[in-house]
């Protein structure tokens, strides 16, 4: 129901919030404080933070209270206060990727799209929960705790960004940055209700960021509306000398790129992205959010992805093998846990391994080096790299004939606690997103609705490489042209 009530500092979005420090109606740091009185108030019910930084946050908040009364703020994110999730690694701030191999680790540098978020002023309230080394879909695999969706705390937030997704949804943070590996900004942002951006592999520095999978991790924002996710994109991206892998791409004005208007724009309907037994609320909304992009003056075409089915089995090869390869760092010597008693070198990493990593992980280092091991590698991770370009032809293939792709971001809603213990049926909540990150495309999920039971269901963008602005175009009208955003949750 709509309301004429004036909303509290933690429900503005920054562009609202920065507004307001502009006009002199509030500050940077009084923001923060009620932010901080939210986090102690309420995050022992959500759990979203693993570690919050009030001295340094009261302190970024007084230096951007400084350059406003000054009248030299320094942008569209200055005095924002941010969450950030426990992947990225923050100096002097404990990191530990949520696991407890990493417990007490401490980084002596912070990562590349942190330094470019406090260069723009922003203020960081603290490190949120993950699943452990961002492999899982639910945050039930964090090596601490327990992250509960704001929209109904039995339920899940998603994975393996959900303390970030969590946090944003339950007002602890106005935004925060995510990673998406096989679909973990979208998929938490879906489940949660938020805005899940992930940019094109490479548009983003992973210097600094701890790596599940190499080739497939791509850092992303999560925030309230889809302007908000434009501004951090434009802040976050461009090329970074310290990551091989960032393109040398100029970065656009993305905030430009939200006309509102979308005639003319052609956007394709995979068909295989309506699968039988997914939920019918789902399918429901989306084909009314696809309904809806028509009306504004969108041209829309069902389009066939035909190697969909075998996304699920490509990324649950490629993205182990990439994780055993990664985590084999993690062995008691140069950082993080070590576990005494081992009469030998080889005892010592052992113990620490086994007390260390958590069971999802360790399951997901036993198939990556079964599948990278001599007499398999051929067969298992060789041949998922084949059809990984198969993957992505489909994609070159659509888009030789649509703009856009739409679909649904998760074939379900947020699921109950312990609800979805067999492994199978977890991974399976990523069949609509392993695609994008399998070809290294641009995607974000926008809330289009909500199920019977009241949960907030995502809708999925997917743009050519590079194109964020036309894919944030397409979610920024289509999110203008309705009113989910009205609805929040109560804690």
């Amino acid at each position: 129901m709509k309301t004429d009530a004036k909303p509290h500092l933690t429900q503005l979005t920054i562009h609202e919030l920065v507004d307001a420090y502009r006009a002199g109606s509030t500050t940077p740091t009084a923001a923060t404080e009620a932010y901080l009185a939210r986090i102690a108030a309420h995050d022992d019910k959500v759990g979203g933070y693993l570690t919050v930084t009030r001295e340094e946050a009261l302190a970024q908040a007084h230096a951007a209270d400084e350059r406003y009364r000054k009248g030299i703020p320094r942008g569209p994110l200055d005095g924002a206060p941010f969450a950030i999730k426990d992947v990225f690694c923050t100096r002097g701030i404990r990191t530990t990727c949520g696991s407890k191999i990493l417990d007490g680790f401490v980084p002596p540098y912070d990562a590349t799209v942190v330094t470019k978020l406090k260069e723009a002023g922003a203020v960081v309230l603290g490190k949120t929960n993950m699943d452990e080394f961002a492999m899982g879909s639910s945050t039930e695999h964090s090596g601490f705790k327990l992250t509960r969706n704001p929209w109904d705390l039995a339920r899940v937030p998603g994975g393996s960004s959900g303390g970030s997704a969590a946090a944003v949804a339950g007002d602890l943070a106005v935004a925060a940055l995510g990673t998406d590996t096989g679909g973990s900004v979208r998929q938490p942002a879906a489940f949660c209700g938020v805005v899940g951006l992930k940019p094109t592999y490479g548009r983003v520095s992973r210097y600094g960021l701890v790596a599940f999978a190499s080739s497939l991790d791509h850092v992303g924002p999560l925030t309230r509306d889809v302007q908000d996710a434009a501004l951090v994109l434009e802040t976050i991206a461009g090329l970074d000398p310290h990551d091989s892998t960032s393109v040398p791409e100029a970065v656009p004005h993305y905030a430009a790129a939200l006309t509102g208007d979308v005639r003319g724009i052609k956007i394709g309907v995979p068909k295989e992205y309506f699968t039988p037994g997914m939920d019918a609320d789902v399918q429901r909304s989306v084909r009314e959010a696809i309904a809806a992009l028509e009306k504004l003056g969108a041209a829309t075409e069902e389009i066939s992805l035909p190697m969909t089915d075998y996304g699920i089995a490509v990324y649950y090869i490629i993205a182990p093998a990439e994780a055993s390869s990664n985590l084999a760092r993690y062995d008691g010597v140069k950082y993080g846990l070590r576990v005494p008693g081992g009469k030998d070198l080889i005892d010592m990493v052992s113990r620490t391994r086994a007390a260390g990593f958590g069971a999802e992980v360790k399951r997901r280092i036993v198939l990556g080096t079964y599948a990278l091991s001599a007499g398999y590698y051929d067969a298992y991770y060789g041949r998922a790299q084949k059809v990984r370009t198969l993957v992505r032809r489909d994609f070159e293939r659509a888009f030789a004939r649509v703009d856009l792709i739409v679909a649904p971001t998760t074939p379900g809603v947020a699921f109950r606690h312990g609800e979805r213990e067999d492994p199978l049926s977890m991974y399976l909540n990523d069949v609509f997103t392993v695609g994008a990150d399998l070809a290294g495309l641009p995607g974000i999920s926008v809330r289009c609705g909500f199920s019977a039971a009241g949960l907030p269901i995502g809708l999925q963008v997917i743009g050519r490489a590079f194109d964020e602005s036309r894919v944030l175009r397409v979610a920024h009208a289509y999110e203008r042209a309705t009113s989910w955003l009205e609805k929040r949750p109560q804690l």
